[in-house]
């Protein structure tokens, strides 16, 4: 992926609109985030990136792997839910994490139309060890800032995501789901 060189350009980090930017005038603009949450979205996913690629695997493998070790037992259905993707997206990527052991796949004991997803020690593996490139960044980041400042990060985060959101996984998240450490 290529980077672009913002060294020589005059803009001002915290500012808030610029009259020479697309919309500009409509009202003002909080570019100051949106390029920050660009950048550290860039950074943030690009540590896991260059583990993944060793593997054969794409960012998202990491998004199904990740949920699946985290919500044991989450169905596809919810899974197409939480990831906003159809079943032919989904299809091509868990069948690789199936097919090399990563997951496995079971009937659901009262319906046995549902599939339930499950983490093998192996899929669990992968994910320790890319949550904990992650949450390396993550404590670097948050490494000066105060409890109460770090506990702003999260509301702030959470503010970001669509509350009205009737993803299954989210009220676990919200409501203090399996496997949270904070």
């Amino acid at each position: 992926m290529t980077d672009i060189n913002f060294s020589g350009m005059a803009a001002k980090p915290d500012s808030q609109g610029d009259d020479n930017a697309p919309g500009a005038g409509v009202r003002d603009l909080r570019w100051d985030i949106i390029e920050l949450l660009f950048f550290a979205y860039r950074d943030f996913v690009g540590d896991a990136d260059q583990e993944l690629e060793a593997f054969g695997f794409g960012r998202a493998h990491h998004r199904v792997i990740h949920f699946v070790t985290r919500y044991p037992g989450l169905k596809v259905a919810d899974l197409l839910d939480v990831l906003r993707i159809t079943k032919q997206s989904l299809g091509r990527v868990l069948k690789q994490l199936l097919d090399e052991g990563y997951i496995v796949q079971k009937t659901g004991n009262n319906d046995r139309r549902q599939r339930l997803l499950y983490a093998t020690p192996k899929g669990e593996a992968l994910v320790a060890k890319l949550a904990g490139l992650q949450t390396d960044r993550i404590n670097r980041a948050v490494a000066g800032i105060d409890p109460a400042g770090v506990e702003t990060v999260r509301q702030f985060l959470r503010a970001m995501i669509d509350r009205d959101d009737p993803d299954k996984v989210l009220e676990a998240i919200f409501g203090g789901g399996r496997k949270t450490r904070e």
